[in-house]
């Protein structure tokens, strides 16, 4: 993203979650009260236009399916994760994300980190003094330019404690970084965090970046990326991510790919577009009986 520009991608998701929360509940795969507040009207109503229109399942099929699934995947795993116990949140890139404000059982007893880029999280608090009157006290604020600080140490200046059992989400990042900044936040995680902490996040494969499949989402991102100041970067390759991971520090590793999303929350003809997964993974060897439930 540019320097001093809010991240147009978390813009864009925001509307996704506004869109699909605006179905029916009994229609609906993710539900997020605040999306459209998150978000500037015109914005909203153009993305839905095209939508309504079928535009998206033209341009990227499946890709819209992808974004909406990732949410409810993480949703869903952080409800888990706070059933077992979790004592901090650490939302890595936070963007416009609202769970720590539609969980309830975020208000009190876990201590949370947002962790953004300056620009992007001054637009964050404007929404937040919006929607709220204020900004709320149960949330810690860490802004990070990742290229000239390191997490670990903005971190614990706003006071995250390594030994707590941590959930990281990490949406919606790692393909616009690269391979040596991955890295360096799975590093982090692996060596900073407590026993049974855990890690979510989404990313592309090597072969999607790299052309192999025909997705007009990918070429359209690339063609603005003047404008976003974003462009697509890293991926691992398709069936590799337990390797990596592993490699990494991390145990029970679990890839939530194009057909388990689209098992888990879609009906024909409806599916995920291939290329996309979300992979799950423990700082240690606890977990398992949790990581499990996600299989």
């Amino acid at each position: 993203m540019k320097r001093n520009q809010s991240s147009v991608s978390a813009q864009g998701i925001a509307v996704v979650r506004a869109i699909e929360s605006a179905k029916p509940e009994g229609e609906r795969i993710v539900y997020d009260p605040y999306a459209r507040q998150m978000v500037p009207g015109w914005m909203y109503n153009l993305v839905k236009f095209f939508y309504d229109l079928g535009y998206g399942d033209k341009r990227g099929p499946g890709v819209m399916e992808f974004l909406i699934a990732r949410d409810r995947y993480i949703d869903d795993f952080l409800q888990q994760c706070l059933d077992e116990g979790i004592k901090q949140l650490v939302i890595l890139g936070a963007g416009l994300d609202s769970r720590p404000y539609r969980f309830p059982q975020l208000k009190s007893g876990v201590k949370i980190f947002e962790v953004d880029h300056p620009a992007s999280q001054a637009t964050k608090l404007g929404k937040l003094n919006q929607i709220f009157s204020t900004v709320p006290d149960h949330v810690t604020f860490v802004p990070i330019d990742f290229t000239e600080q390191d997490l670990a140490e903005r971190l614990s200046a706003y006071g995250y404690d390594p030994t707590f059992k941590t959930l990281f989400i990490w949406q919606g990042v790692t393909q616009y970084l690269n391979p040596a900044a991955v890295d360096s936040t799975l590093a982090f995680v692996a060596q900073y965090s407590g026993p049974g902490s855990k890690i979510i996040f989404d990313y592309m494969y090597t072969s999607l970046l790299g052309g192999a499949a025909d997705h007009g989402e990918i070429r359209n991102m690339r063609r603005y990326r003047k404008f976003s100041g974003e462009d697509l970067t890293f991926g691992i390759p398709e069936g590799q991510i337990t390797a990596y991971l592993e490699a990494r520090g991390f145990t029970h590793v679990v890839d939530a790919d194009h057909q388990l999303l689209t098992q888990k929350y879609f009906q024909p003809p409806k599916k995920v577009a291939s290329g996309y997964a979300i992979a799950v993974a423990t700082v240690g060897s606890p977990g398992a009986a949790l990581l499990s439930n996600l299989d």
